[in-house]
């Protein structure tokens, strides 16, 4: 009895013990708030960067460590040991030695372009290209001009380096510290490898990828586009006291755009010898891609409706192109980045859509079709990227075993994970096994890869792995002390459309969440074609919306079937029925009116540009929502750029009706509800006039409107005091309008 008595005494104490240990956890957690969500919070799912080698190996950068203790490591993922591959401190004062003022203190930023071998990295500050050498960590002022250079990159041997400067490039010889300008007539007009907005924008994916290296590093493929005679927008900055006036080129639909030509500059020789494309007229210049062997360069181009495709390989001593295949779409056909020579020299992979789905395809190198590789009603996806329209699944290529490695949708739209299968499209299999996304970036070898995984309850963690899906480390593992306390995480689930499709959907709840009483709902939209918002993946808005919960509301994310990317069949909707995602989303809301801990009576509705858009469609559209925000809308597709919106409504000449009836400028008089416009001065994406007209069809006809303009931001806000002043003022309009 005296036994237990004491071991009774001891369980009461160590309960004591770990719930004193729990509370003191808690109180060290981050408090929950709008300067901490957009300042610290912001950093929560940071990973390290990271690169891979030519041999195999990679670079590191851990930003989530102190400033003063971040160095670049060297990986070897064959014992997974990294080491510093730069002494930091020397080559921070070796640095401060050549720029004085270059603002670096304690640690190097991670590099602007590093050669293949990982001995050399380059970068620009203060517009200047600057060279480390990693194993002496000395720098090599490489420029020393007024103008500013840009978009340095290596040659594939490591010997050259090239950037541009002032519209021309230019290229570096590493041993000789020598310049040499490839292009003489960039202006303000002529662009020589660098992009023109839209170009940037919408074809590149915000990427100023404008010049190629060939493989055997004597020649460079380069874009240059003619700006001549494209409208020109303007902004007024509030300062100084006579503001400033900036000017940007930027083709609305049906006007004039860059025209782009392809030109090939051997390294030592100034001339230029031109891609010669003209069996067809094309508008676009998509993706430029040097062949193995360095003699011939393939072109993707484009035809102003976007519904014709074509790939041509050019000889670059001669210019002469030849067509090798086209592919095509009632509606449009969607740019992917999957074009892969094989090691046999006979054949080529290729993403096509051409079945209804994102699949790769086998070809030889005239064109004709080997094989479909991967078939099924599923789609390939992208294993990561910065913009959601850019598609590249192929991670790598295992040309020994027959290998191809790639991202896919085939478990569920919400998910990314990893496949391989034979080129003979027999042998799939799937790699990865935990439910979520897992952004794969490959070794070139294709013997092991790092794996960004994360959850919908997960922080992101940076994993090493085989090319057999095996972990061998987890470099950095997801961080869940750094968030607040009681953090609420969403449920996802599919609700039903008019016609039974199953939206994906999630639903974010308060904490102790009360089915019998009835909650405002917050809802967020994109709306836009293949470009889901619903994802089994960590989330960043997840923290401002804690703030939301802690209001009282419940927050909402749905997407309609023309978003989920699931196929191009379901994309084409949007075309054949441009009301289908205002269909889909409003049955999705009468749904969820129909939930007894809803209160239909109080439902708000937001998004950003598209969402800003799909917001203002369902407040003129429909009479369910009592309040909406509205950021930086497109209220008439003629006011934004040449390549969405003929992608989405096709020529203003030819579909003037469609324009007509897709405007919200003329639905204005509809509003239903309170409503918010909120945009910076500044956003050359979805320019102000969008705003503008839209609040001036409200004034005319009398309806109110609240209204926040953030002078000199764009179109997504950076800088912390505009994301939490955002943040508080959209809060405050729920507060008095839900």
């Amino acid at each position: 009895m005296t036994h237990r008595i004491h071991l009774r005494k001891f369980v009461f104490l160590l309960c004591i013990a770990v719930a004193a240990g729990c509370l003191a956890a808690a109180a060290e957690k981050p408090p929950l708030t709008a300067e901490w969500v957009y300042g610290e919070g912001s950093h929560v799912a940071d990973v390290p960067e990271f690169q891979w080698l030519n041999d195999g190996t990679a670079l590191l950068y851990d930003t989530r460590v102190p400033l003063a203790e971040r160095t670049l490591e060297k990986l070897d993922p064959a014992n997974g040991q990294p080491h510093p591959a730069v002494d930091m401190k020397a080559a921070v004062a070796s640095l401060a030695s050549l720029a004085k003022d270059s603002g670096v203190k304690d640690a190097l930023p991670w590099p602007d372009a590093m050669d293949g071998a990982g001995k050399q990295v380059v970068y620009v500050i203060q517009g200047d290209v600057f060279l480390l050498d990693l194993a002496s960590s000395r720098f090599t002022r490489v420029t020393e001009s007024a103008a500013t250079e840009k978009d340095p990159e290596f040659s594939p041997d490591g010997r050259f380096i090239s950037y541009v400067r002032e519209n021309d490039l230019y290229v570096y010889d590493v041993a000789g510290k020598k310049e040499t300008r490839l292009t003489s007539d960039g202006s303000q007009t002529t662009l020589n490898g660098t992009l023109s907005w839209v170009y940037w924008e919408e074809v590149f994916g915000r990427r100023d990828t404008a010049y190629w290296w060939s493989p055997d590093s004597r020649s460079i493929a380069y874009l240059q586009s003619d700006e001549s005679g494209v409208p020109v927008s303007t902004f007024v900055d509030f300062a100084p006291v006579d503001p400033r006036i900036i000017h940007q080129v930027y083709p609305k639909a049906g006007e004039r755009n860059p025209r782009v030509r392809v030109g090939v500059g051997k390294i030592g020789d100034a001339s230029t010898r031109w891609i010669e494309i003209d069996d067809k007229p094309y508008e676009w210049v998509l993706r430029v891609k040097w062949l193995p062997d360095s003699t011939r360069v393939s072109v993707q181009t484009l035809n102003r409706t976007q519904t014709e495709m074509g790939l041509y390989f050019a000889d670059p001593s001669t210019g002469v192109a030849r067509l090798v295949l086209t592919e095509s779409d009632p509606f449009w056909v969607n740019t992917s980045d999957d074009l892969f020579f094989l090691k046999d020299g006979a054949h080529f992979l290729w993403a096509s859509e051409r079945d209804g789905y994102m699949h790769l395809y086998r070809f030889q190198m005239d064109g004709k079709l080997t094989n479909q590789v991967t078939k099924g009603e599923w789609a390939l996806a992208s294993a990561g990227g910065v913009a959601a329209w850019l598609r590249r699944a192929v991670v790598g290529i295992d040309p020994e075993q027959d290998w191809i490695y790639f991202t896919a949708l085939k478990e569920s739209s919400i998910e990314r994970q990893l496949y391989r299968i034979k080129s003979d499209g027999s042998g799939l299999t799937k790699l990865t096994t935990e439910a979520g996304t897992h952004r794969i970036t490959m070794s070139p070898d294709a013997r092991y890869y790092f794996d960004v995984y994360s959850n919908i309850r997960q922080l992101p963690a940076l994993r090493l792995c085989g090319a057999d899906g095996k972990t061998r480390q987890t470099l950095a593992p997801p961080r869940p002390e750094l968030l607040p306390a009681d953090m609420q995480y969403p449920e996802l689930l599919t609700i039903p459309a008019a016609d039974g499709f199953p939206l994906p959907a999630q639903i974010l709840k308060p904490k102790n969440f009360d089915p019998a009483h009835k909650y405002p709902v917050i809802l967020f939209v994109y709306g836009m074609p293949s470009i889901p918002t619903i994802h089994n993946a960590w989330q960043p808005a997840l923290l401002n919306n804690q703030l939301l919960l802690g209001d009282g509301y419940v927050v909402v994310g749905l997407d309609g079937r023309v978003s989920t990317g699931i196929s191009k069949k379901l994309e084409n909707t949007s075309a054949t029925n441009p009301e289908s995602t205002t269909a889909d989303l409003v049955a999705g809301v009468r749904w969820l009116k129909s939930q007894p801990w809803v209160d239909g009576s109080r439902f708000g509705v937001w998004g950003w540009s598209g969402g800003g858009t799909m917001t203002l469609t369902l407040m003129t559209h429909s009479k369910e929502f009592k309040a909406g925000i509205a950021g930086a809308p497109v209220t008439d597709w003629r006011y934004y750029d040449s390549k969405t919106s003929e992608m989405v409504l096709g020529l203003p000449e030819e579909k003037a009706e469609g324009y007509e009836r897709a405007s919200l400028v003329k639905r204005a008089a509809d509003l239903s509800g309170h409503v918010m416009l909120i945009f910076g001065s500044y956003d050359d994406n979805v320019h102000p006039q969008n705003e503008y007209a839209f609040m001036n069809e409200l004034i005319k006809n009398d309806k109110m409107f609240e209204m926040m303009v953030y002078p000199m931001r764009k179109h997504g806000f950076t800088d912390p005091p505009a994301r939490i002043h955002l943040s508080k003022t959209m809060r405050e309009f729920w507060r008095k309008n839900l």
